[in-house]
């Protein structure tokens, strides 16, 4: 089980809110979240609420500055955050050159770090995760902006509301650690 505690100002200043679990608007508990503590595990923090906009992968550690952790330039805060469950056993993640499961289909069941050279697949906008938790990048060699996938189907990566995020895939990692 997870553990973090969002801050209201920089350097664990300011009001505090704690949580187990997934929380899709932080403002219900804090008016701003600018640095954060985990505990214990892994969480997914988004940069608006509902698990929308840029994202980041956050461990065990402290965070005293949200701007410097995302990279945001669009907003300075975190809004919603989702806890991600430790996964034992296999990975297996189908990948599709177009949306709606359409295109040339592969399937994987470990890291990839770069599509095009191993799949010489030039996008991949549909994928299907049948077991595991997995961080998409945009870019090969686990780099740029990411977006997490659990277990479902997802017809469309640009209706993953990551906002300005380049629809384009480059690497794909599974969530292995015990965080």
């Amino acid at each position: 089980m997870g553990r973090i505690i969002f801050y209201e100002d920089r350097n664990f200043q300011g009001r505090s809110y704690e949580t187990s679990s997934d929380c899709a608007e932080l403002t219900s508990y804090l008016s701003r979240c600018n640095s954060c503590r985990v505990e214990s595990g892994c969480f997914m923090v988004y940069e608006r609420p509902n698990f929308m906009g840029h994202q980041m992968l956050v461990r065990r550690g402290e965070y005293p500055d949200n701007q410097r952790l995302m990279g945001m330039t669009m907003s300075d805060c975190i809004r919603s955050c989702r806890m991600i469950p430790m996964h034992r056993g296999p990975f297996r993640m189908k990948i599709y050159e177009r949306e709606n499961f359409g295109g040339q289909m592969n399937e994987l069941q470990d890291d990839c770090d770069s599509i095009q050279e191993r799949y010489r697949m030039s996008d991949c906008q549909s994928a299907h995760v049948m077991d595991g938790h997995w961080l998409m990048y945009e870019q090969p060699h686990y780099r740029g902006r990411m977006l997490y996938l659990r277990p479902g189907e997802y017809r469309s990566m640009r209706d993953m509301g990551t906002g300005p995020m380049d629809t384009r895939i480059g690497s794909i990692r599974r969530i292995m650690e015990s965080c």
